[in-house]
């Protein structure tokens, strides 16, 4: 577990595992950093912490790969019904990369898309914010937007920003083409 102690002019302190270091900012003084790591290894653990654990050792924690690049790779394809279009998303979707999810969900213009997420590990604010766009733009035009394969972590982000509801949720592209037909 790591915590963070108070900046000090341009420093931040973190306490690894019992061990203070000393993270400096660009462009600060370098005798500021050393009396805040000093000033924080004589305050009392009271300070304010920041849980930076990035694991979840719980029964409910998820394995997803590890995608270290942020890459996301989007697959067209055509459904098993005339109107109906498949974009299948590997990778996460995040604001370094939407661009092309963007562009890709504009330019669709069948009556029903099916979001596969099935490879997609997580989604940022961002993402979140192209998803309920791609579901704005396709509801003024009567058309559909069904998303897939959605995992936990995705769908309680969904929840926690109150946008669940616009998004209908299926176990698999078969479920989806059928709820579409």
């Amino acid at each position: 577990m790591a915590t963070a102690g108070q900046a000090h002019k341009g420093a931040l302190v973190l306490r690894l595992s019992g061990k203070s270091a000393l993270y400096q900012r660009p462009g600060a003084n370098p005798s500021d950093a050393k009396r805040g790591l000093a000033a924080k290894n004589s305050r009392e653990e009271a300070n304010t912490q920041i849980n930076i654990a990035l694991t979840r050792h719980d029964s409910s924690a998820i394995n997803m790969p590890f995608m270290p690049d942020g890459t996301l790779q989007i697959e067209e394809l055509s459904g098993s019904h005339p109107g109906i279009k498949s974009l299948r998303l590997t990778g996460p979707l995040l604001l370094t990369n939407l661009f092309e999810f963007q562009s890709k969900v504009r330019a669709d213009s069948s009556p029903n898309l099916i979001l596969d997420f099935t490879q997609v590990p997580l989604v940022d604010s961002a993402g979140i914010g192209a998803m309920v766009g791609a579901y704005v733009s396709r509801q003024k035009d009567g058309r559909s937007l069904r998303l897939v394969g959605v995992n936990q972590r995705i769908h309680q982000a969904l929840q926690v920003t109150q946008v669940e509801n616009f998004f209908h949720f299926y176990n698999s592209v078969v479920e989806a083409e059928q709820a579409a037909v």
